[in-house]
């Protein structure tokens, strides 16, 4: 058994030896085999200037600025439509029209109740109606020569008392017959100042209000039959035909300045910081390929909300479209250049390489690349700002073309700029 395990560790020792001796044979042929290969194959470019931007990119939704859309107020039959989608309007001009029998008959129905409202209203604040007016004047004249006819009696019977010639009790008569006569003139002039009560009044002007409310409202159904433009502009959405019948809150008509327009669209929560009024923004449309529209960002989000499984600020950018070819409702495609360079150096961001924290580029010299430090600037899409370390018209390595990865003097071959 003794003689059996030392052959085990013998034989495992040969073979750990065995694949040390191929490792190295590999570490010394391999690159002795790279040499005889030849130059290393690279894509190459020339250090240029141009113009770099950084954007960031999202997507949105065209609207007017200035829109106006009409719905019908209740339900009702159109009765003429007077223009067609694409028409310009001038203000004030009739665009759908609603049967509005139905609208006249509740405003006149709301007058009647308002006008007899009002008279309540006028009674009750004058103290009656006509007719109770005049007859509580009369009855207060005649309490009135009552009142006096008493009071003479009174001071008559007094004096003949003092004579001997009445006796107390035709005294207290009098003056019981004076009292009566007082109390029912104050009554009558009670009542034709406050003949109501305070909840009486409350109750016949709240009527009144009301009265006044349902004709205002009635008043304006009948206005909304007719629809007109409320400013210059272009009819771009008009889903109604004479003759048809509409519910209450249908749409009618759309219109807008199509001369000026915003896109409405989302940024995500990290880009947010980067973004500023004023910042230029492109808009492309894949209907109109090859054509851009540029604008102004003209709202900045003021708070992060949630879409989808991304958080995100709304934006908006308002777009001249003096061609008239963005339409309001399409989806389009939003550029927004946060920070933008003439003039400057650049480079793919393949030939740029971070090591160690830094970054670099391998020139070109004598069949032989050599690694400069730079610093880096703006970063677009496919470029990168250099702003120290290179020159124009440097020649700089992209990329080895089997991506071998690239190193201080390592000859090489381009065979493609």
């Amino acid at each position: 058994m003794a003689i059996k395990s030392s052959n085990g560790i013998l034989e495992r020792g040969r073979l750990i030896g065995g694949i040390a001796v191929i490792i190295i044979l590999l570490l010394v042929l391999v690159p002795l085999w790279m040499l005889r290969r030849g130059p290393v194959q690279v894509r190459a470019e020339t250090v240029t200037r141009q113009e770099i931007a950084n954007i960031i990119s999202t997507n949105g939704k065209i609207e007017p600025v200035s829109n106006f859309e009409a719905h019908a107020p209740a339900p009702a039959t159109v009765k003429r439509v007077l223009v067609k989608e694409g028409d310009t309007v001038r203000q004030g001009q009739l665009l759908v029209q609603l049967d509005d029998a139905d609208a006249r008959s509740q405003a006149a129905k709301a007058r009647a109740q308002l006008t007899a409202a009002e008279a309540d209203l006028h009674s009750i604040q004058s103290g009656g109606t006509q007719e109770e007016l005049l007859t509580t004047r009369s009855e207060l004249i005649k309490a009135q020569a009552e009142q006096d006819e008493a009071q003479r009696h009174l001071q008559a019977t007094k004096h003949l008392q003092q004579n001997g010639a009445a006796s107390p009790a035709e005294v207290q008569e009098a003056q019981d017959r004076l009292t009566k006569a007082e109390a029912q003139v104050q009554l009558l002039q009670s009542r034709q100042t406050r003949r109501f009560s305070a909840p009486e009044i409350a109750k016949v002007q709240a009527e009144a209000d009301q009265s006044r409310a349902a004709y205002a409202a009635a008043q304006e159904l009948l206005a909304n039959t007719n629809i007109r433009a409320i400013f210059p502009g272009t009819v771009y959405q008009l889903p109604v035909k004479a003759g048809a019948y509409v519910d209450s809150g249908a749409l009618l008509v759309q219109m807008a300045d199509l001369d000026k327009l915003q896109v409405r669209a989302f940024v995500d929560e990290p880009e947010i910081g980067r973004l500023a009024l004023g910042q230029k923004v492109n808009i492309s449309w894949d209907a109109v390929p090859g054509h851009l529209w540029e604008g102004s960002l003209t709202r900045v989000p003021t708070v992060v909300t949630t879409l989808g499984t991304r958080s995100v600020g709304e934006i908006t950018c308002q777009i001249p479209n003096s061609d008239r070819r963005l339409l309001p409702n399409v989806n389009v495609n939003v550029s927004i250049i946060v920070a933008q360079h003439e003039n400057a150096l650049t480079v793919s961001r393949e030939a740029v390489h971070d090591m160690d924290g830094k970054h670099y580029v391998f020139e070109i010299a004598d069949g032989k690349v050599r690694a400069l430090e730079v610093e880096t600037g703006l970063y677009s899409l496919t470029r990168v700002e250099i702003v120290k370390g290179i020159t124009p018209g440097m020649e700089v390595v992209r990329g080895a073309v089997n991506a071998q990865p690239l190193h201080d003097g390592m000859v090489v071959k381009v065979v493609q700029r």
